[in-house]
């Protein structure tokens, strides 16, 4: 039987759909590899959202190629550039889109003989619930998709014409899901979709997430539930309550800002009011709360004056964590025709200068946490023996660890107080408290 290897580019999301893939050629019977070169068939699921992603993704298909593997392209980069990938790399042997994922088995019969393309115009795919997820890393934490699709169009995004609109799947999926998660020995389920808080509208005609965090944190054996991706609209009230009530949530909210000048949250077509007055209403509703954020710099038409506000913004907000991109113009997003552009160097250098303010802020809150202890999760070992933990300040793989040295025996996803004794600028240093 020919074996299929499958590489995964992007963001979480993509990760889960490169997961249930799997599951699905599991399924019906394929041999899976984790090791390209023992593979005759490779997908490379690809991701499309800047123009870096892009080439990273161009490359593992050429390099697929130039091994002398059968290529089958899959997620974003298929939606986008369909035409124009078959145009330029005719040895592609089929493509997917990001929403086609069960038609993968039909692509597969026919790679011997035709070239296949299953490529939706309307979007409408969420998940493939009788699928089990082959999952890539198994470890204390695990994604789980709670929704596809977006229906805001912020004016430097290609996901919604990539993966339509918003589609939620059903609280009784989820849960179903998360419990097998956590019978596999997953300690940290980490919630994503384009936007978490606004899962249920479309199937419940308001948003559910308090609801399902709710059901969530009545599962046994769950240690920690995390909430990625929220939107400045949906911070309601109620669900910063639920936050700070629900034990298994950690006080940990990601709600991607992307800027802070009311005139270019227009221009992005972002909601525009004062994030000061949301930023302190999530800090009043949640006591020690960390607060993870994301900008975007050099938008067409920002000014000097206007990014010195970001900056203020951000000198004065104290986020815990923050990542800060400069803009990537897009050809199918609203702002591709914008003008002015602002030169790349000026967008490096605004982005240069946030992230070395960011890095003196981050310095000051993990000086805060010394001599404190928190709870945080068992990850792995270093090579020199010490072992690495995040707290509930820390989402896996976007943020900070925290490094331990101890004899005390753990295990991967358990959750142990650690006592804090110094940092760096981004990462923690403790001690278990035994």
């Amino acid at each position: 039987m020919k074996k299929i290897a499958l590489v995964s580019h992007g963001c979480a999301k993509n990760l889960v759909d490169s997961e249930i893939m799997l599951g699905l050629l599991a399924q019906n019977g394929y041999g899976i590899t984790l090791d390209e070169t023992e593979s005759d068939i490779v997908i490379v699921n690809t991701c499309a959202f800047i123009n870096d992603a892009e080439r990273e993704s161009i490359h593992s298909i050429l390099e697929m190629i130039e091994e002398g593997k059968k290529v089958i392209v899959a997620g974003c980069l298929a939606q986008k550039h369909k035409d124009e990938l078959k145009k330029e790399i005719p040895e592609i042997a089929g493509m997917i889109g990001p929403t086609d994922i069960d038609k993968l088995i039909d692509i597969l019969k026919e790679i011997d003989s035709d070239y296949t393309a299953q490529i939706s115009s309307n979007p409408d795919y969420t998940y493939l619930e009788n699928v089990e997820r082959q999952q890539i890393t198994v470890g204390a934490s695990s994604y789980l998709k709670i929704a596809d699709g977006c229906n805001y169009r912020c004016g430097y995004c290609i996901i919604p014409y990539l993966r339509g609109d918003y589609r939620s799947r059903s609280i009784e999926h989820i849960l179903d899901e998360a419990k097998k998660l956590v019978a596999k020995g997953v300690s940290e389920i980490v919630l994503i979709a384009q936007d978490t808080t606004a899962y249920g509208i479309d199937l419940y005609g308001k948003p559910m997430l308090k609801e399902l965090l709710e059901k969530l944190n009545e599962i046994e054996g769950l240690g920690w539930i995390r909430i990625m991706y929220a939107y400045p609209t949906m911070m309601t009230d109620d669900l910063l309550d639920a936050i700070a009530r629900l034990d298994k949530v950690v006080k940990y909210v990601d709600i991607p800002l992307q800027h802070s000048h009311p005139d270019m949250l227009k221009a992005m077509n972002r909601p525009s009011f004062d994030y000061r007055e949301l930023v302190n209403n999530i800090r009043k509703h949640i006591p020690n709360v960390g607060i993870r954020t994301a900008f975007i710099v050099g938008y067409p038409g920002e000014t000097e004056e206007q990014f010195e506000h970001l900056y203020e913004f951000v000198k004065d907000m104290k986020f815990n964590k923050m990542g800060v991109f400069t803009y990537s113009r897009e050809k199918g997003t609203p702002s591709y025709n914008m003008r002015p552009l602002v030169p790349k160097k000026i967008m490096n250098e605004r982005q240069k200068k946030l992230m070395l303010l960011q890095q003196e802020i981050s310095l000051e809150v993990n000086k805060s946490f010394i001599g404190k202890t928190l709870d945080c999760i068992i990850e792995g070992v270093t090579d020199d023996g010490m072992i690495i933990a995040r707290s509930q300040y820390d989402a896996p793989e976007v943020d900070g660890v925290v490094y331990i040295k101890t004899d005390i025996p753990v295990v991967p996803g358990d959750i142990e107080q650690v006592k804090i004794t110094d940092c760096y600028e981004y990462d923690l240093i403790g001690e278990i408290i035994s």
